[in-house]
């Protein structure tokens, strides 16, 4: 299914989260939960920074959803996130019976990035959602914020 504007438009948020995530010294990635009537009804950005790798905005979605909506409802609902979630996430999301993601980012994106920049490889094979969770529908690239996404993760690797 192609993007259209209200998805570009919380992908969008997505990415200004990301950006306060490196500001504030983590990794740039940012994600909101969008209820079936278009409200957003979770949004964060990565937590990493203090050492716990799983601070991830898509698992603290997962982890607030249950607890705050229906079966239906999380089913009915999208994850947007400026980048495909990581095997871990994309577990968690299918767990807990979450439905559509948006990306703005792909994982294959971001793993030719950091090659290209000669960063060290993740410690967790780079699978994509479909791959982990074949039952979860999944809608990205976003061609429109690649460029941005992709400076973010390059100033990512530059931070002390």
């Amino acid at each position: 299914m192609a993007l259209d504007e209200t998805d570009l438009t919380h992908l969008r948020r997505c990415v200004e989260l990301a950006r306060e995530a490196l500001d504030d010294g983590d990794e740039p990635f940012g994600s909101l939960l969008v209820d079936a009537e278009g409200v957003v009804r979770l949004e964060d950005r990565n937590r990493v920074k203090d050492g716990d790798q799983t601070r991830h905005p898509e698992l603290e979605i997962a982890r607030w959803a249950p607890a705050h909506l229906t079966p239906e409802e999380r089913a009915a609902a999208t994850v947007y996130t400026s980048g495909e979630h990581c095997p871990m996430c994309a577990a968690a999301h299918a767990w807990v019976g979450l439905g559509r993601v948006v990306y703005a980012a792909s994982t294959a994106q971001l793993v030719a990035w950091r090659a290209e920049w000669g960063a060290s490889a993740s410690p967790v094979l780079p699978l994509a959602i479909g791959e982990v969770a074949p039952g979860v529908p999944v809608d990205g690239p976003a061609p429109e914020l690649e460029a941005e996404i992709r400076e973010l993760h390059r100033r990512s690797l530059q931070a002390p």
